[in-house]
């Protein structure tokens, strides 16, 4: 039986009397998200978006918004836990809202930032998956592969979505099948609380089996650039400046390969024509990991997360950063974000940068 936030389908945190009884679950990262919501107390607006049913009874998959809800002011969005074997992805959202909720008692330049900028966390988007340690969520669909977005150029065999098996992983689902649970929720939250403003940044934290730290946006499903290209190249440009020394690679996703499905290229799509959105997807290189403890390569969990606890710390210290930025990014998008001629010096550049490749 999960506590008291996981007991409605939707509810508000509304006095700081709200408690927790204290517990330990099988799902270390869930407990760990509980108690950052019962820290954040009355600046949290908590739901839970859906329920997953598993053999430790039904899992909440919780929705976490603070800051200004007017559709005024613009947004960041945080996620992770997507894929169920990338726990690392949902531990760093997690600890940066630990780090805003402990913030909160002392930070006034924080708070007055709030009164102009609206925060949402969903960390622990699939914890069905995470629960029994693999990529899909129980009913074995990928849930990076679940939105109605078909690629329109090639796609890798099976890595790219697959419709075959739930017993074969990239697992999409099946045709005509509505979107699953968890991305159906991630979703809405999308919707409702990004959407509909003038601008709005997403990050979406996973851990991919690379050597480099990478930063992705859309498109995944297409070679050719997104209708805010010349914006995107602008927060690049104001990120090299802010964070020279950074270990990321800024490129879109279609550099690397294409995928039927993604989420993000489907919210980018379905965002209201006037507002800026910009999808960003953190894929932490896990090479970087298991090279130092090649006895992780043969633990599928070991394969995508850093395994030692001095690892992860050191993991965590590494991103918050990233998330710090974007947050203040968002709140200052009117100070970087191009206009008038400057969008098509912005694009030109991009162009070069981004798709000199494209065929």
């Amino acid at each position: 039986m999960r506590g008291r936030l996981g007991r409605a389908r939707f509810m508000r945190v509304t006095h700081s009397a709200l408690t927790l009884p204290p517990r330990m679950t099988a799902l270390p990262e869930l407990d760990e998200l509980e108690r950052a919501i019962e820290a954040g107390g009355t600046h949290l607006q908590v739901e839970v978006r859906c329920r997953v049913p598993s053999e430790h009874g039904e899992l909440p998959v919780y929705a976490v918004a603070l800051g200004n809800p007017d559709s005024r002011v613009p947004a960041v969005g945080y996620f992770g836990g997507v894929h169920g074997l990338e726990r690392i992805g949902a531990r760093v959202v997690i600890a940066w809202l630990h780090s805003i909720v402990g913030r909160l008692r002392w930070d006034a330049a924080l708070r007055q930032q709030l009164e102009h900028l609206r925060l949402v966390f969903m960390p622990l988007v699939n914890p069905g998956g995470m629960l029994r340690g693999t990529r899909a969520n129980p009913a074995g669909v990928d849930l990076m592969r679940n939105a109605p977005v078909d690629a329109q150029d090639p796609v890798p065999p099976l890595v790219g979505g697959q419709r075959i098996s739930p017993g074969l992983p990239w697992f999409r689902g099946r045709i005509g099948a509505a979107m699953e649970p968890e991305s159906a929720a991630l979703c809405a939250i999308v919707e409702r609380e990004l959407h509909g403003r003038e601008f709005a940044i997403a990050l979406d934290c996973h851990s991919g089996f690379g050597m480099r730290d990478r930063l992705w946006f859309p498109f995944a499903h297409r070679r050719t650039p997104i209708g805010h290209i010349a914006q995107m190249h602008a927060l690049h440009e104001i990120f090299e400046r802010t964070l020279a020394h950074h270990p990321y690679v800024f490129e879109p996703q279609s550099r690397q390969y294409l995928t039927h499905g993604d989420l993000w290229d489907h919210l980018y799509l379905r965002a209201p024509a006037g507002m800026v959105f910009l999808p960003l997807t953190l894929e932490m290189g896990s090479w970087l990991w298991v090279r130092k403890n090649p006895r992780q390569l043969f633990s599928r969990g070991g394969i995508f997360n850093p395994g030692i606890a001095h690892r992860e710390q050191r993991v965590l210290r590494r991103h918050l950063p990233l998330l710090d930025f974007v947050m203040r990014a968002a709140a200052g998008h009117g100070l970087w974000l191009p206009r008038g001629d400057a969008c098509e010096q912005h694009r030109q550049r991009a162009q070069a940068l981004w798709y000199a490749f494209a065929r």
